[in-house]
């Protein structure tokens, strides 16, 4: 969970906000379907991530937020451009509702669809 401190005060933004967020960003980039199903794993019991389907998230009060995007593309678009926008688009969104630092970005092109 995420929680900044003032001399007095606290605001705490819940994990399950930051994915709303990070998900809205990544499906308002063009040429993106969905997102993907998330790679598991026991490890991620043991670290502060945060994992709902086709996103990941690990916050670190010191470095930020670490953001990692698994997704299906359209084929119909260049994937380098499209990770790039996800990228700007995340970033941008999760400084701008959340006022938090992003550390990291990573987009996982999982799938690609060919639409006639």
């Amino acid at each position: 969970m995420a929680t900044l401190h003032n001399p007095n005060d606290t605001v705490t933004i819940a994990p399950g906000v930051l994915i709303a967020i990070v998900r809205k960003a990544a499906l308002s980039v063009e040429g993106v379907v969905r997102t993907s199903s998330t790679p598991g794993g026991v490890d991620r019991w043991f670290r502060r991530q945060t994992t709902d389907d086709g996103l990941r998230l690990e916050i670190d009060d010191d470095s930020g937020v670490r953001v990692d995007v698994y997704l299906v593309v359209d084929a119909s678009y260049n994937l380098y451009e499209t990770s790039h926008h996800v990228q700007q688009e995340v970033t941008r969104t999760i400084k701008e509702y959340a006022g938090m630092k992003v550390s990291a970005v990573n987009v996982h092109i999982e799938d690609i669809t060919f639409n006639k």
